[in-house]
């Protein structure tokens, strides 16, 4: 986390008036393909889910995420905006996704079809670096979240 990111959560925590747990996971990061929106709708209670792909934690030698932990989220400035906690991870391939996860990502007119398109388009490019090609089944991390704290 960056320096922002960790007086951010700090500060979550002093306005609580409690202190920061020592064991607590957080992390920083901003949404994929449009974090200002994404953000947006994270702040309107409208996105309460995410999902990424399994094989891009592999690469990337990433644990994966769990429930209890928390995020700093960021903008596409790299500032902090809000702060969710992690209430759910389930990993099952993209089209096995039930149609209530695609609602809760809050995107688009909240349509399964809407999600899996835009998912195959993202997931399309973010894989061309790695040299695959989008495939169906491929695994998805699933996460469902709460925002605890929003910066507006």
């Amino acid at each position: 986390m960056n320096h922002k990111s960790t007086l951010f959560w700090e500060s979550y925590w002093e306005e609580k008036s409690e202190k920061t747990p020592d064991h607590a996971s957080v992390s920083a990061w901003a949404f994929g393909a449009n974090p200002d929106h994404l953000l947006d709708l994270v702040q309107q209670g409208k996105k309460t889910a995410t999902c990424s792909g399994y094989l891009f934690y592999e690469k990337e030698q990433e644990p994966l995420p769990k429930p209890g932990q928390y995020a700093v989220i960021l903008d596409s400035q790299e500032e902090p905006k809000a702060i969710i906690e992690i209430t759910q991870v389930d990993i099952m391939p993209m089209n096995e996704v039930p149609e209530s996860f695609a609602k809760a990502e809050g995107e688009g007119d909240l349509s399964y079809d809407y999600w899996y398109k835009e998912h195959e388009e993202f997931f399309t490019e973010a894989l061309k670096p790695y040299g695959l090609t989008f495939k169906e089944d491929m695994l998805l991390v699933c996460e469902r979240f709460k925002l605890v704290y929003s910066a507006s």
